[in-house]
């Protein structure tokens, strides 16, 4: 498979569909031998979209600090400096996006998010115990602290509904669906878990300027205070995660051992370079394709 591949929507939708199906609870079937054959199959590819990441961003990633406090500094100037931050795309979003135009940048979101609370929750497994200990209190924060009007994943649901979306995977942009792919498989798969780490973080770092300015434009297209929690939320909580996160994740896990800057320094990157595809190909249908309401439907995409 040659590099390109990885970039097309019929991959990255095979990836989506598959992500969707083999973690959804479910029950004993009698083919479980020929669909562990099956994920055999498709594991081998995803681990080949996830190396070819890698190897984009493996040099940048290669001339972070190691130790501990150069490397806090390198992480934290990624908010600033990383792939994809400052993007035009979101002042425009803030100011001059009609309800329309949101709504197909929201479609795109919600059917690319792989759930934030989950992947904390794969990713925690056996870390050590500072830094679960942080993942642990974020997960806590995703779930409302136990009740279900605080838990962040029904407030992106009743966002779909208010908005009239629907967010189905053959109506997502490859880019979209390439960074929930990649977020899902820095989780699941152990041998990225600190890559996962990275990009959890990076999230919370570059996040809340983001989500401010898209709820922004929410409310100034007639969207209650109420309606816009999910993204006023993350605007102010993503703030105080972050600092958490990386006082309490990062610093003790680089501590422990040097390597692991690397390979968060990777999974950040990643995350961002994922991102900023994203960005760029939401500005060119919203702004070159003019996306509106009568384009809230299947796109032609194009691959990379």
């Amino acid at each position: 498979m040659v590099r390109s591949q990885f970039f097309t929507d019929s991959f990255q939708q095979e990836l989506a569909y598959w992500n969707r199906d083999r973690l959804q609870p479910g029950l004993p079937t009698d083919d479980w031998l020929d669909r562990m054959g099956q994920d055999a199959r498709t594991a081998r590819r995803e681990g080949a979209f996830i190396e070819t990441l890698r190897a984009q961003v493996s040099e940048e990633a290669a001339s972070a600090p190691t130790d501990v406090e150069g490397f806090i500094k390198w992480f934290e100037a990624l908010k600033e400096n990383g792939p994809g931050q400052g993007d035009p795309l979101f002042p425009w979003l803030a100011a001059e996006a009609d309800r329309d135009q949101l709504r197909w940048f929201f479609e795109q979101e919600a059917a690319g998010e792989a759930g934030f609370d989950d992947l904390v929750a794969m990713t925690q497994v056996k870390l050590p115990t500072l830094p679960k200990l942080e993942l642990a209190r974020n997960y806590w924060d995703e779930m409302g602290h136990g009740t279900a009007k605080g838990m962040h994943g029904p407030m992106l649901d009743a966002l779909v509904e208010t908005l009239e979306v629907e967010p189905v995977i053959e109506k997502t942009v490859w880019e979209s669906l390439s960074l929930a792919n990649a977020m899902t498989a820095m989780a699941v798969n152990r041998r990225y878990a600190w890559h996962s780490v990275g990009a959890l973080g990076v999230i919370e770092l570059t996040a809340p300027g983001r989500a401010a300015l898209v709820a922004e434009g929410l409310k100034r297209v007639g969207l209650t205070p109420k309606e816009a929690r999910y993204f006023t939320l993350h605007a102010v909580l993503d703030v105080k995660h972050s600092e958490d996160w990386n006082r309490d994740a990062i610093r003790p896990a680089v501590a422990e051992d040097p390597r692991r800057a690397t390979a968060m320094a990777e999974g950040a990157l990643i995350r961002l370079r994922c991102g900023a595809r994203c960005f760029d190909r939401y500005r060119t249908e919203l702004w070159d394709r003019g996306v509106g309401a009568e384009q809230l439907a299947p796109l032609e995409l194009a691959a990379a």
